[in-house]
């Protein structure tokens, strides 16, 4: 038996044959009626987002090792604890408030960080989940409904950000999944954006001038600055963070914005020699770099430019609270003192290694702070911040 179908297979019998085949077409009207030419953002929109058929929301498993890839919530239960102190910190100036998750995967992390934060005498009034995910929502419930039974009531699942908020927003590992336009350049120094056609029932994708709403406009204030100017040069830009972050600035009346990806500040980012682009996908725990392949069956991504999400946030009205790897963030966090308190240390060690060595994820992936209403620094930004890099 294919095991994709048995991993995306859904209660009604639907199997990952059938979701692919389904979404495969709808992505095909959508090209037609592009007039053959549907920019990337769209393709990486639906084939991650389409109701009832993207990857995100078809039902299929994506995290651990059944899925195919892993977050730093499900490697150690380490990364919630520090993240709860974190949380802690913010909610103790506060006098208090809630926290809410953005796409909270299977709820490890939402379980972790409230057993820590009960544990410290500082719980939320509430924990809020924003989930796109029907299946992860209930998957949520259910882990939240066996882990801590007696917190369960202090959660919630929003269908939208909330109107106001006050306390921490926790986002692991949710802006490399926004979609994102690509462009190239071409030989006389214009600016072409990828387009993704059919040919012969295939996909595949096709350059032609850019005709996204502010992608030129948007590339050429690259340029204006000393990058993606070389012809050939190709790469990828995320235009919805900007409106993502005036909305969740409009949400957080007070607090913490706690943004944990992979990328790079945008001089690395949009460096010569990384000529195209940071899009990876991943399926059965495999890197590669064909995002046409196994449609609404594997995960799209692209790496975040910090930058560009410290200018939107600021632009939205936040202050910069600190940038730095993660294993700095953790270490800020106390991870030394958590894991030698931990009756399990031993078990837990090898989890700590993977969050903290380099060659791991300790310096591939970043922390940003963004604060509304908050004094003094952060601990999780107070053993190397490098905003200044940014």
């Amino acid at each position: 038996m294919d095991d994709t179908t048995d991993r995306t297979r859904r209660p009604d019998g639907t199997g990952a044959t059938d979701i692919s085949a389904r979404l495969t077409e709808l992505i095909r009207t959508e090209i037609a009626a592009a007039d053959g030419l549907l920019p990337f953002d769209r393709f990486m929109d639906l084939a991650l987002y389409a109701p009832g058929l993207g990857y995100y929301v078809a039902g299929a498993v994506k995290l651990g090792r059944d899925g195919d890839f892993v977050t730093a919530p499900e490697i150690s239960p380490l990364f919630g604890r520090c993240l709860a102190a974190q949380c802690a910190e913010v909610l103790e100036r506060l006098g208090g408030g809630d926290l809410l998750e953005l796409g909270a995967g299977t709820g490890t992390l939402a379980v972790e960080v409230l057993k820590t934060l009960e544990h410290r005498d500082s719980l939320p009034g509430r924990y809020l989940i924003l989930e796109p995910s029907p299946d992860l929502r209930e998957r949520q419930r259910t882990l939240i409904r066996e882990r801590i039974p007696h917190l369960a009531e202090r959660c919630a699942w929003l269908p939208r950000l909330p109107e106001t908020l006050r306390g921490v927003v926790l986002a692991n590992e949710v802006l490399d999944a926004m979609p994102v336009h690509r462009f190239s350049i071409r030989e006389d120094g214009g600016i072409d954006e990828v387009f993704v056609t059919e040919r012969a029932g295939a996909f595949l994708e096709v350059t032609a001038p850019a005709r996204s709403p502010g992608l030129a406009d948007a590339v050429g204030a690259l340029q204006a600055e000393g990058f993606t100017q070389a012809p050939g040069y190709g790469s990828e830009i995320n235009l919805r963070l900007p409106p993502w972050m005036k909305a969740l600035s409009g949400a957080l009346e007070a607090g913490l914005v706690l943004l944990v990806d992979y990328g790079y500040p945008r001089p690395a980012y949009y460096q010569p020699d990384r000529t195209m682009g940071t899009l990876m996908c991943h399926r059965r725990h495999q890197a590669h770099g064909d995002p046409y392949s196994h449609v609404g069956l594997q995960d799209i991504t692209a790496h975040v430019d910090f930058t560009a999400a410290a200018e939107a946030g600021v632009a939205a009205g936040f202050e910069l609270a600190g940038f730095t790897t993660q294993a700095s963030f953790l270490i800020g966090c106390g991870i030394d003192r958590i894991l030698s308190e931990a009756p399990d240390a031993f078990d837990l060690t090898p989890g700590a290694k993977q969050l903290l060595l380099p060659t791991i994820m300790g310096e591939r992936f970043k922390v940003m702070g963004l604060t509304k209403e908050i004094d003094g620094a952060l601990c999780g930004f107070s053993i190397r911040d490098l905003s200044g890099r940014l």
